[in-house]
């Protein structure tokens, strides 16, 4: 029983680093910042520049890692290009979002269009694109496309608000250094709180 046990504990470890488990976490991680610039009005600048940072890194490593690999494989390709224009749509309209004053009404009403076109391409994704994935590789294909996937995210991120020699930390590089450290409630912090629990961390 022990080792059933102990096989199925490294199953699920393992699944938890494919490709398609890593996008789905991204998409429900996203769904939280939305609701969050509905519940938190005052930090609006701030979540928009995460999930721009969240955004731009998740879009960059599936066109470069997962969707190419998924449409030589199931022959998805007009789903996937599909998919990648909606991936430019939705930049184009956080663009257009975060050039609004968070306070006005035009910031509600792109807002609404911004999530409602992210919140579609998921959708499809989800029932289309990452099912498409699962039927045509092997699980350990997968798995190759999830570190793949991992690397080159995390890749964006790091590039996303490099800070020039000497200058102060800015709060998408102190998040991600939270997450890496696994402090907890770091999504709820500013910027100078997640500097002190950082701080605190490296410390012990």
């Amino acid at each position: 029983m022990a080792v059933i046990a102990s096989a199925t504990t490294d199953a699920e470890a393992n699944m938890a680093d494919d490709a398609i488990t890593l996008i789905t976490q991204d998409h429900r991680r996203m769904e939280e910042l939305f609701d969050r610039l509905q519940s938190e009005p005052d930090q609006r600048p701030r979540l928009l520049d995460e999930i721009d940072a969240m955004l731009t890194a998740h879009s960059r490593a599936e066109e470069d890692e997962v969707y190419p690999a998924t449409a030589e494989a199931s022959g998805e390709k007009s789903q996937v290009q599909h998919s990648t224009e909606e991936h430019h749509e939705a930049e184009e309209l956080l663009r257009r979002l975060k050039d609004c004053d968070p306070n006005s009404e035009e910031f509600d009403d792109r807002c609404r269009e911004f999530v409602d076109a992210v919140k579609h391409h998921v959708d499809e994704e989800e029932s289309e694109v990452l099912p498409a994935l699962r039927r045509a590789v092997s699980e350990q294909r997968v798995q190759e496309l999830g570190r793949a996937f991992s690397e080159r995210r995390e890749q964006e991120l790091r590039s996303f608000n490099r800070p020039e020699p000497g200058q102060i930390p800015k709060q998408r590089e102190l998040y991600e250094e939270a997450e890496r450290l696994d402090i907890k409630n770091r999504s709820k912090m500013d910027k100078d709180e997640l500097a002190e629990a950082v701080q605190k961390a490296r410390q012990h």
